[in-house]
């Protein structure tokens, strides 16, 4: 008995896992599984088909086929007991027969064939057993892992502890500062708790910078910005009282220090500390006795020549209730309608009479809703849009370059979108090694030169419809990179949704 192959084909031929046994060329045995769905006659029940050449034994397998292709001297009867064998095989390692199936554990079915077949000729073994040499479990290498786990699950817990270390050390020194003098806060993604807040944060990239359409840079997501602008003093910072109880010695050499830094090129900007009353506070908790939250999250990639690369929208609504009194309550919602728009409700929450009447009440009316003031609340709704509308886009950036000899002039202009009053918006524009700092001509807002890493800032404070179009000319000095080297990172924040 000699088996040249074991496959499993749909109805019309198609190849989906073949084995052969013996030295043979694909276009033969592409033939061969070719030619057998002509020769199967509707109706009947037989299990093997002949050729002048080879002999077919199948069995149908719902809208598959499993198949031996052998030669016209083998065994019929050694043939049909290795069919049923690979049959009891296949629904092991592919729990859906159908196409999707079997080519996601394409290679476990071929090394099951491999354990049954071999050069041509059954082997004698069982199912349990082919499962067994499959699986290949090893003691020693069971025991290796565990102890590999271990040693990992123990240097984690030596690192949280010295982390835990560090912030203890790092606390005690700025208890230990004089003034007590204390570091601003970040500004998170805030929350209105008027009733119904809402906060959207936006990550805009592109894969283009300079040389046209809308150019960005990498993805980045913008949950927090610091109150403390790079390279340049914070707005509510004033100048420390001029009286001084003792003064260090090593001021001078400081200042020369930095006089030096800046003799090489280096835009120094002397940190200037706020006092006490001056940090940002910290968001004070909620007072209303019901605070509603929507947040959502912008995920756009922009194409270098204009057009969407992807829009991803993904929202959370949540609650937070004080009073275990207030509880009791059910929130009605207005979706706006927008069929792209998927929704999907917390477990808790009754999604028949979300569906019908846009209500978010719990499956037990009788039971109040969690109360307490610890974290953001209950997420009750998240909702998520894709779209390719470029129109949805809340900022994009156009650059056009020029060279002039040895300078380059770069023309940057941004285009907002009337839907969002954008805040704390920041441009990031990589560029070559500049022995000086660009000469920007005219800009809207504030701009900054990081010599150490080659980045220009360009700082918006607010975009709103007073200044939804504005343009700023650079004049970057001996630029010879091609312009798609060039990109582009946007940071910005948004306090409404789409």
């Amino acid at each position: 008995m000699v088996v040249l192959a074991a496959s499993i084909i749909s109805k019309s031929g198609k190849a989906l896992v073949s084995r052969q046994f013996v030295e043979m060329s694909r276009i033969r045995i592409e033939g061969y599984l070719a030619a057998f769905p002509k020769l199967v006659g509707t109706g009947k029940q037989h299990t093997y088909v002949e050729t002048e050449n080879v002999r077919y034994v199948y069995q149908p397998i719902e809208s598959l086929y499993l198949l031996l292709v052998t030669n016209k001297q083998s065994n019929i009867l050694e043939d049909l007991e290795t069919l049923r064998l690979l049959s009891k095989l296949v629904p092991e390692y592919s729990y859906s027969l159908d196409e999707e199936g079997i080519n996601k554990t394409a290679f476990e079915i071929l090394f099951a064939f491999d354990e049954v077949i071999s050069l041509g000729h059954k082997e004698s073994v069982t199912v349990a057993q082919v499962k067994q040499y499959c699986e290949m479990e090893s003691h020693e290498e069971r025991l290796h892992k565990l102890v590999l786990q271990s040693k990992i699950n123990e240097t984690k817990d030596v690192m949280k502890r010295k982390a835990s270390e560090i912030d203890k050390s790092k606390i005690e020194k700025n208890r230990g500062e004089k003034g007590g003098y204390m570091s601003l806060q970040s500004m998170g993604s805030g929350r209105i708790d008027t009733g119904f807040g809402n906060d959207t944060s936006i990550s805009i990239s592109s894969s283009g910078g300079f040389g046209g359409g809308s150019g960005f840079g990498s993805s980045t997501d913008v949950d927090s910005f610091s109150t403390k602008s790079k390279g340049r003093p914070p707005a509510s910072a004033t100048a420390p009282p001029k009286g001084l109880g003792m003064k260090l010695g090593k001021t001078q050499r400081t200042n020369q220090f930095l006089e030096s830094l800046k003799a090489e090129g280096e835009m120094i900007v002397e940190d200037v500390r706020p006092s006490v009353g001056q940090s940002k506070p910290t968001a004070p908790p909620p007072t209303d006795p019901v605070t509603l939250t929507v947040e959502e999250k912008l995920n756009v990639t922009l194409k270098r020549d204009g057009g969407i690369g992807s829009f991803d929208v993904q929202g959370t609504l949540a609650l937070q209730i004080l009073n275990q009194d207030d509880g009791l309550i059910q929130v009605q919602i207005e979706t706006g309608g927008n069929p792209g728009i998927l929704f999907k409700t917390h477990p808790n929450i009754n999604k028949e009479l979300f569906s019908n009447e846009n209500i978010l009440g719990l499956k037990d009316s009788n039971r109040p809703f969690p109360t307490g003031q610890a974290g953001d609340g209950v997420s009750l709704l998240r909702w998520r849009m894709q779209s390719s509308d470029e129109s949805l886009v809340p900022l994009s950036i156009n650059c056009w370059p020029s060279v002039s000899g040895n300078e380059t002039y770069v023309s940057m202009e941004y285009e907002a979108s009337q839907m969002f009053d954008l805040q704390n918006v920041v441009v990031s524009v990589p560029l070559p090694a500049l022995r000086e700092a660009p000469n920007v001509q005219q800009i809207d807002g504030e701009w900054r030169y990081d010599s150490r890493n080659s980045v220009l800032e360009w700082s918006i404070v607010l975009i709103d419809n007073s200044n939804l179009d504005r343009w700023n000319l650079l004049s970057l000095l001996q630029i010879h990179q091609p312009f798609s080297q060039f990109l582009s990172d946007l940071r910005l924040r948004a306090l409404s949704v789409i």
